[in-house]
């Protein structure tokens, strides 16, 4: 029997699947896709100017955004309401963002071909401020970036080295009293570091895992022994009211499906292995009207929800939190939690290892853009490998400071890179868009004003092969992923190179990676009714 009929009886089978042992407890991989696998804020405005000199005429190019820090979200735009990040050099204010971007190249030389090009930030003493300088492979120049100082990028590479150290050196932290749970966790741990290597697949591909026998070792002891307690506290919306469209939909979507699950839920919290507090962040920044409260104004509310199941229950004081989770795709996630959740799980869209997600201890959750929640599934699919005859595809808003220099460096440039600012968002656009991912041999996912974009699983539902450009970003499902096999990594300084990269992938490389996509598609899709074996 396939794997795909014989896993699929639930998402939360698929969304409990991958776990890893992190301070003496398995902890859960939160997903409900396909087959389960397992700083301080700016306050004023730093401006950075671009300029472009040709023939010694000067042009500047400005940027304004008006609303958020969300890849195109349609609810959002409306709204004006979203969040600022310390990477990005910008201010947002009630009405605006503002963002001045220019590129400076010597004279006679076209874009195609940079021969140099500086970014700066109008305070050139400023301290908290670095300056990145990036080559030009093919012809020794510079690009300089200025950003806010958070040291250097970490690598795809550096992070496989952590995660491996992470899982190597844990130390399990003592509960003040013990549990039978405490056993069974350490059991189940003991099983999947021992498995024995297998040889039949049940129709995965091995590739697109970190190992395929802890993977499926793990799917097994989740569906026979996982249990899971989910606090009834907390008044809606801000708890227990899942959101299932927009850009943070992956945070509702396990919410809805956690709280009516019967398999892994337990109404006894004794018998519970871990324990899940159903918060909403975007709930919680909507219901309170806190449009400009910063993120310390907003952890407050979630200190006070752990103070009061502290207050009532026992649990959380027996481990300090280690074996209870949240999941938090709104961008702020991470800076809310990252004090009262110290010692807990927590599951983040907005994974940026230089901003406090722990690899080896945190998870990341994929961003999925769901317009409807009655068809979460829409739109899946694309063209064959030789059918695809665009090189790479691009289109989005100027969110933070990387767009703006991907756009300005490739746009028009080569008619094989289909690299565009904001397309329209009439229905006629937004099926050309579709058209561009399906037909693109890879699909550009930059950041914006955060590390994470939707456009990683937008790529990946459109079988087109994942261009991450994201310094810093720990991609979804890390711990049991082999991403490496179906996506591409660029540092944010080789994009005046970023053509040249792409065209270097052999053909058997590039054709093998775009299988893989569509092998691991079925982890990244949310399912409106679980369905069964």
């Amino acid at each position: 029997m396939r794997i795909i009929t014989r896993f699929h009886h639930s998402d939360i089978r698929r969304l409990l699947l991958g776990i890893i042992v992190i301070a003496g407890f398995v902890v859960l991989l939160v997903q409900c896709f396909g087959i389960p696998c397992r700083n301080s804020f700016c306050l004023s405005p730093i401006k950075v100017s671009v300029i472009e000199l040709t023939n010694s005429n000067v042009t500047q190019v400005s940027v304004m955004n008006y609303t958020n820090l969300s890849d195109d979200d349609d609810e959002e735009l409306e709204n004006k309401k979203e969040d600022l990040d310390s990477e990005n050099d910008v201010v947002i204010s009630k009405e605006k963002v503002e963002m001045n971007v220019s590129f400076i190249a010597i004279g006679n030389i076209s874009l195609r071909n940079p021969k140099m090009v500086v970014v700066s930030s109008e305070s050139e003493s400023d301290p908290n401020s670095v300056m990145i300088r990036v080559k030009d492979s093919r012809k020794g120049n510079v690009l300089s970036l200025r950003r806010h100082k958070q040291g250097s990028a970490i690598s795809i590479s550096q992070m496989n080295s952590l995660l491996i150290q992470s899982l190597s050196s844990f130390k399990s932290p003592k509960p003040r009293w013990s549990s039978a749970r405490d056993s069974e966790m350490l059991s189940a741990r003991s099983e999947i570091e021992k498995v024995s290597l297998v040889h039949d697949f049940l129709g995965l591909n091995p590739l697109v895992y970190r190992n395929i026998s802890k993977f499926l070792r793990s799917y097994d002891l989740m569906e026979r022994k996982l249990k899971i307690y989910v606090y009834k506290e907390g008044g809606k919306p801000i708890f227990h009211t899942p959101m299932p469209r927009g850009i943070y939909a992956s945070e509702g979507w396990f919410m809805k499906l956690m709280e009516s699950n019967k398999k892994f839920v337990v109404k006894d919290p004794r018998k519970a292995h871990l324990f899940y507090i159903p918060i909403s962040i975007k709930a919680l920044r909507s219901s309170l009207g806190l449009d400009f409260q910063t993120p310390k104004s907003l952890a407050d509310h979630l200190k006070e929800y752990v103070d009061l199941i502290a207050g009532k229950y026992k649990f959380w004081n027996r481990t300090g939190g280690a074996d209870h989770f949240l999941v938090a795709c709104h961008d702020w996630g991470n800076k809310l939690t990252t004090k009262t959740m110290k010692n807990s799980v927590r599951s983040l869209c907005n994974s940026n290892v230089a901003q406090g997600f722990r690899i080896g201890t945190d998870t990341a959750l994929p961003v999925t853009y769901i317009r409807s929640s009655e068809a979460p599934l829409e739109y899946l699919g694309g063209k064959t490998s030789s059918e695809r005859k665009i090189l790479a595809f691009f289109a989005g808003s100027m969110h933070g400071y990387l767009r703006p220099i991907l756009v300005k460096l490739w746009e028009n440039k080569e008619p094989d890179m289909k690299i565009f600012g904001p397309m329209p968002r009439d229905p006629k656009s937004k099926k050309q868009y579709r058209e561009y991912m399906k037909s693109s041999r890879y699909c550009i996912c930059a950041r914006g004003y955060e590390v994470h974009t939707p456009r990683v699983v937008e790529a990946i539902i459109n079988e087109c092969v994942p261009v991450i450009i994201a310094d810093n970003y720990v991609p979804p499902f890390f711990e049991v992923l082999n991403w490496e096999e179906f996506a591409v990594f660029v540092e944010e300084k080789d994009i005046p190179n970023l053509r040249n990269i792409l065209l270097s992938i052999p053909e058997d490389r590039y054709i093998g990676m775009q299988a893989r996509v569509k092998a691991v598609q079925q982890h990244f899709l949310w399912h409106k009714k679980p369905p069964s074996s």
